[in-house]
């Protein structure tokens, strides 16, 4: 294993490496001759700056929305698709088919066939009503961002979470039912333990994924109106093609990288508290 392993160390260490260095230098591409060591400066400028604590505020907001939304949502699916009924194969399929969709051409179709004012679906049925249609990406931006993303990442949390479930024995089931638990009981002290260790997969992997999410508003909104779906990214990419600033863009691509650490350790610890004490009762 040791070849696949050292590749792997230099295919993240090398990256990491490069990006704390220019995080310490004065380097702008549109003055390539003015460089220098910055020290701390990079950071103590990222600190300062309004945008990026709007940036830091909003990706925390799209993370824990978004989780929300696709593991509860998913879990509903996983128990609804878990069941016997007459074209379950093809209702699979048409749940999980979002996942398979880019995210740019996600932002497409909701921002022209969706969410659009004038042509989208969504205002002819709100017209159709006698409605006013709303436009969701001017008035509701960060609200249009989490419904596209989750619609893209539920059935992820859909497919992982009936793996999870079918490996559920029926024996416990039935035991449980003939002991008299109803539905709720059997829910809570049956299948959530059960699906304890495939929940923590989903979080964790999905919590990777929101974190790091760009394409789709890059595809819409563009990180507006002013900050108002700017995450740490797209904040990134803004400093980086925009203002041509390396160092800057690599001090904030290293405080999303600690953000992201300090994300997991907490929820690796709550997630596995959560485990033990499951496992205790």
């Amino acid at each position: 294993m040791a070849p696949a392993v050292i590749f792997l160390l230099v295919w993240m260490i090398v990256p990491l490496g490069m990006t704390i260095y220019y995080s310490f230098q004065n380097y702008n591409l549109m003055m390539p001759m003015m460089r220098g060591f910055a020290g701390i400066g990079n950071y103590a400028i990222l600190l300062t700056d309004a945008t990026f604590w709007d940036a830091l505020g909003n990706t925390l907001v799209l993370v824990v929305a978004c989780l929300a939304v696709t593991v509860g949502l998913g879990l509903l699916l996983a128990l609804l698709f878990n069941a016997t009924f007459i074209g379950r194969g093809v209702a699979r399929t048409l749940a999980i088919s979002p996942f398979f969709v880019m995210p740019v051409v996600t932002g497409l179709i909701w921002k022209n066939m969706l969410f659009h004012p004038v042509y989208g679906l969504i205002s002819w049925a709100m017209r159709s009503l006698g409605l006013e249609p709303i436009d969701w990406l001017a008035h509701h931006p960060m609200l249009s961002i989490i419904i596209m993303i989750s619609w893209e990442w539920t059935p992820f949390a859909l497919l992982i979470l009936l793996t999870g479930l079918q490996s559920l024995p029926e024996d416990q089931i039935e035991a449980v039912r003939l002991d008299g638990a109803n539905r709720w009981q059997e829910f809570r002290h049956i299948v959530i333990p059960h699906l304890g260790q495939v929940l923590y997969v989903v979080v964790m992997l999905e919590s990777i994924f929101f974190l790091t999410s760009f394409a789709e508003i890059y595809a819409t909104t563009s990180g507006g109106p002013g900050t108002a779906t700017t995450n740490l990214p797209y904040y990134i990419y803004l400093n980086a093609f925009f203002q041509y600033d390396i160092g800057l863009s690599s001090a904030a691509a290293i405080g999303a990288v600690i953000l992201a650490n300090i994300f997991a350790i907490f929820l690796i610890r709550f997630v596995a508290g959560n485990l033990n004490a499951g496992s205790a009762r």
